[in-house]
């Protein structure tokens, strides 16, 4: 079936609510996949009939989705990759994993050669190891922080492209604003244009936030800590990620690396030990909150004068959690009034459980994320 008709199977089934922007996109998706099956195929017989003829097929161009989080792009790029018959190489990965694995790729190379490899040199072969292992690559959570990686994106996925690689991308943010702010940005437009040349910019903006209906159906702080309660934050990350594969991550902060023990489709879960019984601060959480969109703390204990220390990074957590408008899911020995019990910050505590509250409320939900 195309991606169409996926989508219009699990709407005859109820299984997704009719959506005329994520039916828009299906449908473009449905033109790459035709496109992808054709091309593949005529790929084929260039090599056994033509192949020393310089004649070459333009690739399919691929599909940009972008909008608010929690509007179906996941799902749609899914649903794209599903389509895709199993003869065709074909790979989904978040973008951040990708990224790291260039990079170990670009470093290998001048470790082996033993010499400073030009940058240019390398990434027309790595573009070809890629094509060779993937001819549909589907990058999810698209997003350029790093000025590292800004530098090389424009040569790389001119490389790809080249070696007609098909790809579908989706983030949060259109390709204009890509890497706002961002150091030597001037350098980074070559790859704005890229996109918007090689790819059909699909616009995904729904007016209903599906992540957060979800959030709200199922609830974002479960108290006491118990067997059962443990289940019900189960099975709110696996509705969160869909089922999709989850694995560690790692996040570097000046020097620092954050250990984040599970992460799938923008969910990243912690223990409390891991965020608040270590020596992290507001720069740290930031950088969480600006790789996740929904972040679950896991076995808040109760917290009196003792852990002190504790409580002000829980604080610290939430402000930023909060400021940054991220959703935050917390399994926890009691209710935010009763979860700290000492003097030293009691006062300050008092914010700390107002934003706890709101951020369970359906204002909190709906307001405008990033």
């Amino acid at each position: 079936m195309t991606p169409l008709d996926r989508y219009q199977h699990l709407l005859s089934r109820k299984k997704i609510d009719p959506d005329p922007l994520q039916e828009q996109a299906a449908k473009s998706l449905s033109r790459l996949y035709t496109e992808v099956l054709d091309y593949e195929d005529s790929r084929k017989s260039w090599r056994q009939k033509i192949r020393f003829l310089n004649l070459r097929k333009m690739p399919p161009r691929g599909v940009y989705l972008h909008g608010p989080v929690g509007r179906g792009k996941s799902m749609l790029m899914d649903i794209f990759y599903d389509s895709i018959p199993l003869g065709i190489k074909k790979r989904r990965v978040h973008f951040h994993q990708f990224m790291i694995e260039v990079h170990d790729y670009i470093h290998s190379r001048r470790a082996i050669d033993g010499i400073v490899e030009d940058m240019d040199a390398a990434l027309p072969s790595l573009a070809l190891v890629i094509s060779n292992r993937s001819r549909v690559l589907c990058f999810d959570e698209f997003h350029v922080t790093d000025v590292a990686d800004a530098m090389i994106l424009s040569r790389l996925f001119t490389a790809m492209f080249e070696q007609g690689i098909t790809i579908v991308m989706t983030s949060n943010w259109p390709p204009e604003d890509l890497y706002k702010g961002g150091l030597q940005r001037d350098r980074f437009i070559p790859f704005i244009n890229l996109v918007k040349e090689r790819m059909e910019v699909v616009t995904v903006d729904s007016p209903v936030d599906y992540r957060a209906r979800k959030l709200k159906e199922m609830s974002v702080y479960f108290a006491p800590l118990n067997s059962e309660n443990h289940k019900r934050a189960d099975d709110l990350f696996l509705s969160l990620t869909e089922g999709t594969e989850n694995l560690p991550d790692l996040i570097n902060v000046k020097g620092r690396t954050i250990q984040v023990p599970v992460a799938a489709k923008g969910v990243a879960r912690f223990g409390f030990s891991q965020l608040c019984e270590r020596p992290l601060g507001a720069e740290d959480y930031l950088a969480i909150a600006k790789r996740y969109h929904t972040i679950f703390l896991e076995n808040v204990p109760k917290m009196g004068y003792d852990r002190r220390n504790e409580a002000k990074r829980l604080m610290t957590l939430v402000d930023v959690l909060y400021d940054n408008g991220r959703n935050l899911v917390l399994v926890a020995d009691a209710m935010p009034q009763l979860l700290y019990t000492g003097h030293d910050h009691a006062f300050e505590f008092q914010r700390t459980i107002s934003r706890l509250l709101e951020m369970q409320s359906d204002a909190y939900f709906n307001r405008q994320k990033s």
